[in-house]
């Protein structure tokens, strides 16, 4: 056994059998590495550089993008032709199918013959009343249109005489419509004081359109929280894509609706398309702080949740487009009354979203 090793066993031999027990604890606390309190001054983590963490990031507003280019686009020339030329040769196909089948049908049983013309002579009545449906409502939109050039040109010229005509046609034009009887008894007393052209539009604007403006934002603001809450909850893209579509659809046809026209699925297609192009020709889309506070807000929330984020951007840009639509369908300018914002509209669309939606409407 070897002497370093001690009897015990331990298996552990000494570094200097011939050391001083009494010093030996001294100079092994001595030969250990320093305390921290002896270790000289390190960087401390108050001094290190902040962490540079970018721009926020923008969500990307994709199902509203896709959505206006699906509702927006107009078909070139060429696509037209062909949609035209497909949609004659399938009626021609259709027609004399339809003629076989009758011929026949005649030869067989001509009660049965009959009965068929019957229904055939019902849907082409029904089709030549749903065109003549569309082509009303498509008229009374050019009547709004008309109403508010002439109003524009009333305030530009400050013609008493003409904004006096504006202000009768406008009359007319909610003659039918019970909720507004009492506005319009209102107007009509106010009308018979002696007063400039722009009073007289703004009277009108107060009486007849402040409670339709109210109905217009409750309409955007519940477009806003569908296309927001449909981007935030559905996972897959081209859900969100048609359910952005279809909440922008119904909005602009309310839109319609609420300022005296009358939309079908041709008009209505027809007026998304009016309405994207008055956004691209005034540039709303980008313009305007209330949306770029709210595009930062997303890309704020976008940190938290990409898919929310981009909620919010799409609510933004939906309450921009129902802005859009409410001046395309109204038949007058804003003049006294308030403007809708963006940010007020898509707030208060996310109040209603966690069931906070007061009856009161803000500007």
């Amino acid at each position: 056994m070897s002497p370093n090793i001690p009897a015990g066993g331990s298996g552990r031999a000494t570094e200097n059998p011939g050391a001083d027990p009494a010093t030996t604890p001294r100079n092994a606390r001595n030969a250990r590495a320093p305390r921290i309190k002896d270790a000289p001054p390190g960087p401390s983590p108050a001094d290190a550089p902040a962490i540079d963490d970018g721009p926020l990031p923008l969500p990307d507003p994709r199902a509203m993008q896709v959505m206006m280019r699906i509702a927006g686009s107009r078909p070139s020339a060429v696509t037209r032709f062909f949609l035209n030329s497909l949609a004659a040769l399938l009626t021609f196909v259709l027609s004399m199918a339809a003629l076989r089948f009758f011929d026949g049908l005649m030869a067989r049983s001509p009660i049965l013959g009959w009965i068929g013309v019957g229904l055939f002579a019902a849907f082409t009545l029904a089709t030549l009343m749903v065109a003549v449906r569309e082509y009303a409502a498509w008229a009374r939109f050019g009547r709004i249109d008309a109403i508010a050039r002439d109003a524009g040109a009333a305030l530009a010229a400050a013609d008493l005489a003409q904004a006096n005509a504006v202000v009768d046609r406008l009359d007319a034009l909610y003659a039918r419509r019970p909720e507004l009887s009492r506005a319009r008894e209102t107007l009509a007393a106010h009308r018979a004081e002696p007063v400039d052209a722009e009073l007289v539009l703004a009277q009108a604007e107060a009486a007849l359109l402040a409670p339709l403006d109210q109905q217009a934002r409750r309409e955007i603001e519940a477009a806003a929280r569908t296309v927001a809450a449909a981007t935030a909850l559905i996972p897959l893209a081209l859900v969100d894509i048609l359910a952005a579509l279809a909440a922008n659809l119904r909005m602009i046809r309310r839109m319609a609706e609420i300022y005296g026209g009358r939309a079908g699925a041709v008009g209505g297609w027809r007026l998304a398309r009016t309405v994207i192009a008055h956004l691209v020709a005034t540039g709303a889309v980008a313009a305007g702080d209330d949306l770029i506070h709210t595009v930062a807000g997303g890309g704020i929330l976008a940190k938290v949740s990409r898919r929310f984020g981009e909620g919010v951007v799409n609510g933004a840009l939906t309450a921009r487009v129902g802005i859009a639509a409410m001046e395309v369908c109204r038949p007058l300018p804003f003049i006294r009354q308030p403007r809708p914002r963006v940010g007020n509209l898509i707030a208060r669309g996310l109040k209603g979203l966690f069931g906070d939606d007061d009856a009161t409407t803000k500007k």
